[in-house]
This record gives structure tokens, sequence and C-alpha cells, in this order.
């Protein structure tokens, strides 16, 4: 494509300055402009400025168009946060294409598997990825990128697009063990700038993004930070000795970080010196007393809890901090921000249901995704016709407006913010020999906020002990799907249907907790 061909493009979408709706592109466009020296991403022992990120992608976009792709295009990323992931999400949008961001703790044959659902036409994998097949272009980051980069001109494209043009696409398992694409669009993140208020995020912030960026928490939690204009400190692997040292060095002010992890940096013997924290956001899991406690004494910083799915981009419940100081209120996830209809649905008629009565909860905004790709059906049960999205989750709201979440349609367990569907390990584990039914189902879990526990009824006597099916699982799934304990039992308790009663497995495990999801 020639510069005949890019203005073209320019012409046919329109100029940022003549469109006053959000654009996930106009950010890096906007910061390079006008604040060029400000420093947008320090990861990898480099540190790059809004202008060099602005001039890295529209060079990566050349790069992606020599390779053939073009608007709708999906390009992927298979690797660790790493700055390279921000040349190719805003490259791609530069020229029309959508990001995938791909788990790279993923198995080899998992990760082909959403990259020839995406039909990705080029993935871009860290150095240190695995091997795998890919469907397209495979280029790796370090020299082969570098080159490909710098055999380009900083010319940018001038893609623009259109609110409802798709800038990312997240996967997210299923009920089927299946994962899913989720299309995010411009729209979708356009509530960045609200929630930047919200989590106390501008220009001068230092952003930690730990989480990993195939999560709506590491990239949606990014853009909202990169919309601000703040400086962010990109970690490659979390380990709780190393953030605290971030903390200190970097004076990092805001980050979001997971209870687990919170918990290590409270645990770790040296003190260190976090007083350039404003807030800081954590999710997948709710804050214990003790750990509430801890953060209050070790870190001194207000904490908010989020909720969300990839399905919402992200949060759309949020507990203040306020809301913290109050025990009664630790267990809840929260109120809808402002902008997000929230309401508790029979999930069989839909009918909306009282304050303090469990249902389902249905949520409707702009961050809702438009449906999964390519997969209507599955969309047509995400999705109602006037635009309410059925989480999943159930919950009741309280008298002062706060969601409480008590159990998980789906049967999702979230173990250290990883997403693990139980017929996923289910389907793995039948096929171990000395295995004639299983379940799987999530209980407590101190660090991780839940883990997977197996419940195994085995091949008659002599059948496998619990460390072989924990090796089994070690040999066959990905770390965070792997169970952490197996029980025995001569048969799993079903209904007259047949369909096995996961809520009395789990019932034993949750009865302390006073619920019965994470």
């Amino acid at each position: 494509m020639g510069m005949k061909d890019a203005e073209d493009i320019t012409r046919h979408t329109g100029d940022d300055g003549d469109e006053p709706e959000f654009r996930v592109v106009s950010v890096v466009r906007r910061h390079g402009r006008e604040r060029p020296e400000a420093p947008a991403l320090t990861g990898d022992g480099r540190t790059v400025s809004y202008g060099e990120l602005d001039a890295r992608s529209s060079r990566a976009a050349r790069l992606l168009l020599a390779e053939g792709v073009r608007a709708g295009d999906r390009v992927a990323y298979v690797g660790k946060n790493a700055p390279e992931y921000f040349d190719l999400l805003f490259g791609a949008a530069k020229l029309g294409a959508v990001t995938v961001p791909v788990n790279w703790r993923l198995t080899a044959e998992e990760i082909e598997a959403i990259l020839a659902d995406a039909g990705a036409v080029l993935t871009l994998a860290d150095r240190e990825a695995g091997p795998f097949q890919a469907p397209g272009r495979l280029l790796r980051t370090g020299p082969e990128f570098e080159d490909g980069l710098a055999a380009h001109e900083a010319s940018d494209p001038g893609f623009t697009g259109t609110p409802d043009d798709i800038v990312a696409q997240l996967y997210t398992s299923g009920t089927t063990g299946v994962p899913k694409g989720v299309p995010l669009s411009n729209r979708n993140f356009s509530v960045g700038e609200r929630r930047a208020s919200s989590w106390l995020l501008d220009e001068h912030s230092v952003n930690l993004v730990a989480s990993p960026v195939f999560h709506v928490g590491g990239t949606g939690w990014a853009l909202t930070g990169l919309h601000a204009g703040c400086h962010h400190i990109v970690v490659r692997d979390v380990r709780a000795a190393e953030l605290a040292e971030l903390f200190e060095r970097h004076r990092i002010t805001n980050g979001f970080v997971v209870p687990a992890v919170l918990q290590a940096m409270c645990d770790l013997p040296e003190r260190h010196d976090y007083s350039a924290v404003r807030a800081i956001g954590y999710g997948a899991a709710p804050i214990t007393t003790g750990l509430l406690r801890r953060v209050k004494e070790v870190i001194g910083a207000p904490l908010y809890q989020v909720y969300g799915m990839t399905e919402t981009t992200g949060t759309m419940v949020q507990l203040d901090p306020a809301d913290h100081e109050r025990e009664d209120l630790l267990r809840s996830a929260g109120r809808p921000f402002p902008w997000v209809e929230l309401k508790i649905a029979d999930p069989e008629t839909g009918r909306e249901l009282p304050p303090g009565e469990t249902g389902e909860v249905w949520v409707r905004s702009d961050q809702n995704t438009r449906g999964y790709w390519n997969r209507p059906e599955e969309t047509a049960r995400l999705l109602t016709p006037d635009g309410w999205l059925r989480t999943g989750d159930a919950g009741h709201v309280g008298a002062e407006g706060h969601l409480f979440l008590t159990d998980r349609i789906k049967d999702m367990i979230v173990t250290g913010g990883e997403n693990v569907y139980p017929v996923e390990v289910e389907e793995v584990l039948a096929r171990h020999p000395g295995i004639a039914d299983v379940a799987v189902v999530g209980v407590p879990d101190p660090r991780w906020g839940e883990s997977v526990l197996a419940v195994v009824v085995p091949v008659g006597p002599g059948g496998p002990t619990e460390e072989d099916v924990l090796e089994y699982g070690r040999r066959h799934l990905a770390g965070f799907k792997r169970p952490r304990a197996v029980v025995f039992l001569d048969e799993l308790p079903r209904n007259p249907g047949g369909k096995v009663l996961k809520r009395d497995l789990r019932a034993p495990y949750w009865e302390a907790e006073g619920r019965s999801i994470g």
C-alpha cells in the first residue's frame, strides 16, 4: 500500500481532529503530538516515550501492510507483557486491523486453536514463547522484529475508523471449554476517560501494568492509563519482591494487583517505600479483613475492588475505598459505575428481582461487547435483544445498591486471576484409564482465591492415587488449570436428569466463607 492509499484511508475515515468520538488509535497520536518526550512505557530495561511509541507503532503499521495485513484482519501477540505488544496494538489500529493477545501459558495445541479461530494473518511471538505453528506469518520479538521496524518509515497510514470498529479481540473460555473470541471496539474502550478519573489516573501517574495483556485487566487497564497519559511500568513476571522494588524505584502511584500478590508483598521481610502510591485496584477475589489490615499497615494506599469480565471490557462494578472501612461491605463487589445499568434477573424468565433476592447479574452499557467472534448461538445466550448482558454470575443487591456475588452460574473457577472452566479439566482427566467419572469444582484458597479440586470416581479397587491424578494433570494441562487436590467418591451426586450437583460438591468447602464463589 503506497502513500496514495494511505491518504485514501484518511480521507474515507476522517481525521482525528474532525471526529470528537473516542478512538483507541487517537490516544497514541494525541500524546505523541502533544507530549512526545513524556515517558509512556518502561519495561525490559528500556523506556519508550509517547513520541517514540507513536513512531514505532507507525513503523509497525507499515511492517504489517508490507506483510499483507489489511483493515479487519487479525494479528496476534503471544507473549509476556512487553513494550512490543503496544507497538503492535497501536500499529494495527493505525490501519484498522485487530490485535489478538493470546495466553502464552497455554499449550502449543491450545495456542494454535485460538490462532486458527481468529484467522490470524500474522503473529508476533515473544522471545520466550515456546514452539507453536502459526497459520500465517510468524515474527519473533528481538532482532527480527526490530529489523522489521527499522526497514520501514514512521509514516502513519492514517486510519481512524468508527466508534464500532473492533480494536482488540480477547479470548475467554466457555462452558464448553472452547475459548471464545470477544471483539472489543472503540466504543467499548471509550469509558477509559471516566474510569481513569475514578482510579485517580492522570498524566502525572506512574501506573503498574502487571496483569497479563491477554486479560482485559492487562490490556484494558493499560489503555485506560495510556488514555490518561500515564507512565506505565510494564511487568513481564509477577514476583512480590521485584514488584515491591519497582514501586519504590519508580515511585509507582497506581496499579492493579490481585489479592494473592498483595498478600505476598505484605509478607516480605524487608520494608519498602510505598509513599507515592495513590490507589491500588484489585479483583478476581474479595479481600479478607486480615489482608485489608496488612495492606493499610504496609502499603497504606486506598483500595478499589473491581468486578468485571472480558465481555464487559473489564470493570463495571467497583467497591470504593470508603466502603472498605465497613466490614459488612467487604464481601460486596461494590456498586455499578454511573453509566452501567445493573439488575438481578430470573435467569429463566428475565424478570427483574427485588433487592435482597438472588438471581443472575445482568448489565447494560457501552462497555458490553456486541457478541462472540463467529459464534451466533453463544452470542444469543450472552445478550438479550434489548442489550442486556447475562454475566452467568448469581448475586443480589443490598439496600444501599451494593452487589453481593454468591455463586457462579457457569461454574467457572477463578484462580489467581485466571479463568478455569471445569469441563475443560474434566475432559482431560476423564482420559485417565483409572478414572471412571470426574467432576471439577473451585474451592477456597487463601493465596489464589480459588483452587481446582478434582472429585474422582475410580475404576474399581486399586485405582489411581491422588498423586497419580495430580501428575496426570501436570502432564496434560496448563499450570493454572491443574487440580491442586483430589477427593475420591464411590459416585458423583446427580439430579434426576443426570446432571452432577456441583453445588453439593462445593458446599462443604465454602460454608465458612458465606458464599460459593471466589
